[in-house]
């Protein structure tokens, strides 16, 4: 597999991110239009705080971008920052990308002095649980994971980029 490079994500990253949320959920133009609005701060999840990032996992072979993640800093149940969105394209899903994205993220909460991270999680979605518990999530309420301290994902070894 090609080399990836984890970078904070540009406006022109909007579509490629539309294109791969819409692999599971919904309408690419509505995600285009509510991704663009979330990076920009005119969309606002409730109880939502400045400031907000999100980071994109390019192919540097393919100029191709193969997996996002966004957040944002909250008061929502407790925490002091929200895991919003994370997407990864299928070929690239069981390679460690998300665990990377996840990784970059969690680097930036802790540089904005916020460990208690939340995440919302459709009780249903079977495979995001196990993928949040794994890497150190507890169940807060029904629909909702928590990182107590998001440190314990930088503590986690590298998963390996190549796996066979």
């Amino acid at each position: 597999m090609s080399a990836l490079l984890y970078r904070l994500a540009e406006e022109s990253d909007i579509p490629a991110m539309a294109r791969i949320r819409v692999a599971d959920w919904g309408i690419e133009e509505l995600w285009r239009v509510r991704i663009s609005r979330y990076l920009n701060y005119e969309h606002h999840p409730r109880q939502a705080l400045a400031p907000r990032v999100g980071y994109v996992a390019v192919d540097v072979d393919h100029d191709a971008v193969v997996g996002f993640i966004a957040g944002h800093l909250t008061r929502r149940h407790g925490c002091e920052g929200e895991l919003q969105w994370i997407n990864v394209i299928p070929e690239r899903r069981g390679t460690g990308v998300a665990a990377e994205l996840l990784r970059v993220l969690a680097a930036w909460f802790v540089a904005q002095n916020a460990t208690r991270i939340c995440v919302d999680v459709e009780p249903e979605n079977t495979p995001a649980r196990r993928f949040y518990l794994r890497h150190g999530a507890n169940d807060l309420n029904p629909s909702w994971l928590v990182w107590d301290d998001i440190r314990v994902v930088l503590a986690e070894p590298n998963p390996p980029q190549n796996p066979k």
